[in-house]
């Protein structure tokens, strides 16, 4: 997590955002990828938010965010 002078990044704060609006995806790393997994439903408007503000970003930046997603690993 690269944060500069005590501020968050861009990603952080979409993650925590996310998690705030009751987003269920799990982070999942294995290897070089980064990807998200949902078993659960999860409140409309958490998934908007994804839909709105994480998968519109490119690749590097989705996973990004991603990464401060809670882990399947944990």
């Amino acid at each position: 997590m690269v944060e500069a002078h005590g501020e968050k990044t861009q990603a952080l704060e979409l993650a925590e955002e996310y998690r705030r609006l009751g987003g269920t995806r799990l982070a999942k790393l294995d290897d070089n990828f980064v990807t998200t997994r949902k078993w659960e439903d999860e409140p409309e408007e958490a998934s908007r938010f994804w839909h709105d503000r994480v998968e519109i970003l490119d690749d590097k930046r989705q996973a990004e965010v991603v990464t401060h997603l809670k882990s399947m690993n944990s």
